[in-house]
């Protein structure tokens, strides 16, 4: 961390055009770890743009900056133009170019210098000039303020960047409650709130603020698609591309709904399966040492924690079921 957190204060002295960019489908960590970079670099002096490859929650929306943030499937020339003068990208939250979808062609193709922060699995070492990588790491957004932290300048961390970092921390570690949540997590959270980040307001704009269709939505289901699998410890839900425009789906409603299914006595596996943009995703959580970013890698060209992962399936829906029901068979001792 030293060696490299050396290299990028040296790197970010002089004034730079930088891009910053995170996964397709940012998710609170993405947003919030970017978000925070943004607001850092720009107290340091530089030019810089947030590029998302596509749309991403409402309920992200609040965060400090979000407004500057160009979304690349809604304003591709533009991106571009900007990616073209780049002097620095820094890549967050993905640990593959792929993941950006068709903006890592450009980022690719840019001789700028890029660097990598990232904490999930096996990250392609060939994508920077400089990679912080920390599996350990609860989230992005931890990383982003050791690497504040590392390079002595954690005292530019104001009110804007410790919301943001609060918000990428808080959602990646299901509010403080997944494993990977440890005492080093509760003491940066500490020092965000000291540096003016409101924790109560925090979580009402992230938690609270859902739709009457969201709440229909999870409603229905919790009533008429959860599977539960109780001799093999597993439940499934699932959402065709149909039932998620009859309770006109916006991105980001089905956040967290997994969980739900992961909180019934006895399950220690969960799957949530939705049709979204033509193309039907599968989100993996389990309890414990039973490894769903082995699962996700295998079975579904996806990856990402131990207890947390994500992937996409070439089947229909009810074909994915089908598949995901002989996984649980087949590793039903490893579940239990």
């Amino acid at each position: 961390m030293k060696e490299n957190a050396l290299k990028l204060k040296n790197l970010i002295t002089n004034p730079k055009q930088v891009v910053i960019t995170t996964h397709r489908g940012p998710d609170g960590d993405a947003m919030g770890s970017s978000l925070a970079m943004f607001h850092f670099l720009k107290k340091l002096g530089h030019n810089v743009t947030v590029i998302t490859p596509n749309k991403y929650a409402d309920f992200l929306h609040w965060i400090p900056g979000n407004s500057e943030v160009i979304i690349y499937e809604e304003n591709e020339e533009k991106a571009q133009q900007i990616i073209s003068k780049a002097d620095l990208f820094f890549m967050l939250d993905f640990n593959h170019i792929g993941r950006v979808s068709d903006l890592g062609n450009y980022i690719t193709s840019s001789k700028a210098q890029k660097v990598l922060i990232d904490h999930h699995q096996n990250p392609d070492t060939s994508m920077a000039n400089i990679i912080f990588s920390d599996t350990k790491a609860c989230s992005t957004a931890q990383l982003v303020y050791d690497i504040m932290n590392a390079m002595e300048l954690e005292s530019y961390i104001d009110k804007n960047i410790a919301e943001c970092l609060y918000v990428g921390i808080m959602t990646d570690t299901g509010s403080f409650k997944f494993s990977s949540t440890t005492s080093k997590t509760h003491t940066v959270i500490a020092k965000l709130i000291d540096a003016g980040a409101d924790n109560t307001k925090i979580h009402d704009l992230v938690y609270d603020c859902s739709s009457s269709n969201r709440i229909k939505l999870l409603g229905y289901c919790l009533d008429k698609k959860l599977l539960l699998y109780p001799e093999n410890n597993s439940a499934i839900i699932s959402l065709n591309a149909e039932e998620l425009e009859k309770f006109k789906f916006k991105n980001g409603d089905t956040e967290g709904f997994i969980n739900y299914a992961l909180g019934i006595k006895g399950i220690k596996f969960a799957t949530f399966i939705a049709e979204k943009e033509g193309i039907v995703k599968l989100s993996l959580r389990s309890k414990g040492n039973f490894k769903v970013n082995e699962i996700a890698s295998k079975y579904f060209n996806g990856g990402g924690h131990t207890n947390a992962s994500g992937g996409t399936s070439q089947l229909s829906v009810n074909e994915t079921i089908k598949k995901v029901e002989e996984i649980i068979n087949n590793y039903k001792e490893k579940i239990k």
